[in-house]
């Protein structure tokens, strides 16, 4: 049985993956309550039972989906306690921190902690592993977004270009001004061409733990000129309840065959759709115990990488390679 905390577009999109893939038991909770019955009522059928409980009922679960706002480190750990699996959508920067620390307690009770199970991080940490079995070995991975979820996935976006930077460069933690460092990004299209920045984003955490072996790792957000000059306001407008067309950029450089080698993929689709679908895929996959016990991130030498980036294709999602233009 899997719970699913937050009724929003990612719960939304997660119970939508977990039911079109024969989960026929899900539980769910919200502050807001009428969300919760909407999605309920919406995804129940005659063979499917998709039931909005107590937060307390969670502790009945095999594991539990995180897609409500972060913080999630609190919940996570009185879930572990409970002797409840979790796997966690939070992309902001502390509280994945926080996550990443509940490593003993998870491994204290047996239990699995996924850490950044969604779009980024997430299917970003997929992806790397994907080229890095291409490589001898790799040294940088370098990610750049475009695009946001729900409305709040567009407050985070809201934040991170106003706060630090944080990026694994040569040893040691760098950060710098959100909203810096301009860089031209091409991704699949239709997004194509965007002008991406430094942003208070988490990949480099992650990716960190996960591919240890890194050198440098960095993550660029795309922005307009408003974005950046309104950053440290409160946002003007309401944010719209699923944003368009985003899309995701990989690059991973390293070693092939004694030569310097670089590699990019992307993707684009809706990242709500993609962070829901990269969190269902976790879930069945720690009850198919697919993870051992303790804190995973997706990509990482112990998650089942393979299994999960075919859950994902499966789910129409395509990946687009870049190779050059002809000369």
């Amino acid at each position: 049985m899997i719970g699913i905390i937050g009724a929003g577009l990612v719960g939304t999109r997660t119970a939508e993956h977990l039911v079109s893939t024969g989960q026929v038991q899900v539980l769910v909770n919200d502050t807001n309550g009428a969300a919760a019955t909407k999605l309920a009522n919406a995804m129940s059928r005659r063979a499917v039972n998709v039931s909005v409980v107590e937060q307390a009922a969670m502790f009945g679960a095999n594991v539990v989906v995180l897609a409500c706002p972060s913080p999630h480190a609190k919940a996570a750990r009185k879930l572990l306690e409970g002797g409840v699996s979790v796997v966690s959508c939070s992309d902001d920067v502390d509280d994945v921190l926080e996550l990443l620390d509940l490593d003993a307690v998870a491994r204290q009770c047996r239990q699995t902690l996924v850490v950044g199970a969604a779009a980024s991080p997430g299917l970003s940490g997929l992806v790397v592993r994907l080229i890095a079995n291409r490589f001898d070995a790799i040294d940088e991975a370098h990610i750049a977004m475009h695009g946001t979820g729900g409305p709040a996935c567009a407050q985070q976006h809201h934040r991170a270009l106003a706060g630090q930077s944080i990026g694994w460069h040569d040893g040691d933690w760098l950060r710098r001004p959100a909203g810096s460092g301009r860089e031209l990004c091409w991704f699949p299209d239709p997004v194509g061409p965007r002008d991406c920045y430094r942003a208070e984003l988490v990949d480099p955490v992650t990716l960190h733990h996960g591919f240890p072996d890194l050198v440098r790792v960095t993550v660029r957000v795309s922005a307009t000129r408003r974005d950046r000059l309104t950053a440290r306001l409160p946002m003007l407008t309401p944010p719209h309840a699923e944003g368009g067309m985003g899309a995701l950029r990989v690059e991973v450089r390293g070693w092939r065959n004694g030569e310097r080698h670089v590699e990019v993929l992307g993707i684009t689709d809706r990242l709500a759709h993609l962070a829901g679908v990269v969190a269902a895929s976790a879930a069945r996959s720690v009850i198919a115990g697919g993870f051992a016990s303790g804190v995973r991130t997706l990509g990482d030498d112990e998650s089942p990488n393979e299994t999960m980036m075919d859950d994902v294709m499966s789910a129409g999602v395509q990946l687009r390679e870049f190779v050059g233009t002809a000369r």
